[in-house]
């Protein structure tokens, strides 16, 4: 179904944040993405010399005190720092005032923070101390800093936010979920606004080793600012990455009577599954190309109307074509014309923040009519022949974006958005 003309139950999005590694705030992410800053470097958070990959996109110079107290922040993972200060961002960039709410207008807002892992160093530390000290120097706030709900909880609590707090978990496409879940929390009526992103740190010694292993990641170690390289024929994987981003999302009619001014607008999402692989994609790109579909359809948005795909362009052999595959299916004639880009180019794979990378590319270019770039793109391969927007930013007329996730395990979760408009 087309999306509802009611006011009260269109969704707009009105203030973002971000903590990514090219930008701890949404401007610096966002200025740093059109110019194809690389955040891919060696690993700075462990000692990473023994190790066959040795490179990732990490978070640097970032103050957990930004975002939350210091001593809950010294308490708490790091992907929950993240969360609550592009929390904190986003809602002074909405210029929303939720101290001024009364209780009941309080009740109506949701707060949908997702993450792939949550805080994963809380298992691996907590085992290191009580292998060697004993279990009674465990840190009684292991168990509450791991929860992946965490993130959103501390959100509420930090606002004062009684509606509903939601988590889902849908490996690299986890993200996506949290935009899907505020539209459909604000079409039904439930809420008036939601807090929705997400946020991971997966760089950790057990997670560059798994996905080593795995053979998962690039090993472009003398050359980190050009290993992440989406639909260029010398891929050799991804690069594994840290961040996360928030958004404000609220109903129009809440967002007019407030004055606020909208960045743009969900209109639908799809979701589907491969069930084929658990790191694989179908090789066909069916799943995705459905989601694909369906997100137009329940946006009700044509795929010529589309301007801008964000693609979740992780520079893997597999992802890479497959994705082509995809968008070939579900645009047809289309597929040619629409502009295509990577930000997982210049941050590398979020895990479940990568969607909320995306997200926020889509809403810079709608706000500023400029598509990012896919940086690295020096060679395309010749199964990855559309237009992927290779390494400068393009002035475009941008109202109509579509941002795609695809996790392990086959998840497939894709979210339109459109300038606002009414």
């Amino acid at each position: 179904m087309p999306p509802s003309q009611d006011p009260a139950r269109r969704a707009v999005v009105t203030g973002v944040g971000a903590v990514m590694p090219i930008g701890n705030d949404f401007p610096t992410y966002w200025r740093n993405l059109q110019a194809a800053v690389v955040g891919t470097r060696l690993v700075q958070s462990f000692d990473a010399s023994g190790f066959e990959v040795r490179i990732a996109a990490e978070v640097i110079d970032f103050d957990p005190a930004t975002g939350m107290d210091p001593k809950m922040a010294r308490r708490m993972s790091r992907f929950i720092h993240f969360a609550m200060a592009a929390g904190k961002e986003a809602v002074a960039h909405a210029g929303i005032d939720f101290a001024s709410m009364s209780q009941d207008e309080r009740d109506r807002v949701a707060v949908v923070v997702n993450t792939g892992g949550g805080g994963l160093e809380q298992v691996i530390d907590g085992t290191h101390v009580g292998d060697a000290k004993g279990p009674r120097f465990v840190s009684p706030f292991a168990i509450p800093a791991l929860s992946g709900s965490m993130a959103g909880c501390l959100l509420s609590m930090e606002h004062g936010l009684t509606g509903p707090v939601m988590t889902q978990t849908a490996a690299c496409a986890t993200s996506i979920l949290a935009f899907q879940d505020a539209l459909r929390l604000i079409a039904s009526g439930e809420v008036d606004v939601v807090l929705a992103g997400g946020s991971e740190a997966p760089v950790l010694p057990m997670a560059l080793a798994a996905l080593g292993n795995m053979g998962a990641l690039s090993r472009r170690n003398e050359d980190p600012a050009h290993a992440s390289r989406p639909f260029d024929r010398d891929r050799d994987g991804f690069v594994l990455g840290e961040g996360g981003g928030v958004a404000v999302v609220e109903s129009l009619a809440h967002a007019r009577a407030r004055g606020a001014t909208p960045i743009a607008e969900i209109l639908g999402g799809g979701l589907t599954a491969d069930a084929f692989h658990i790191s694989a994609p179908e090789p066909t790109g069916r799943g995705a190309a459905r989601a694909m579909s369906l997100a137009m359809r329940n946006a009700g948005v044509a795929a010529d109307e589309v301007d801008y795909i964000v693609a979740h362009g992780t520079s893997t052999s597999l992802n890479d074509v497959t994705e082509t595959r995809a968008i070939k299916t579900a645009f047809g004639p289309a597929a040619r014309t629409v502009a295509i880009s990577s930000p997982k180019s210049m941050v590398g794979h979020l895990v479940g923040a990568a969607g909320m990378a995306s997200v926020l590319a889509a809403v810079g270019a709608i706000r500023d009519q400029v598509i990012p770039p896919t940086a690295n793109l020096e060679n395309p391969d010749d199964e990855c022949d559309l237009d992927y927007v290779p390494l400068v930013a393009r002035p475009a007329k941008v109202d109509t974006v579509m941002v795609n996730g695809f996790g392990f395990g086959g998840q497939n979760a894709v979210v339109v958005f459109r300038r606002c408009e009414g």
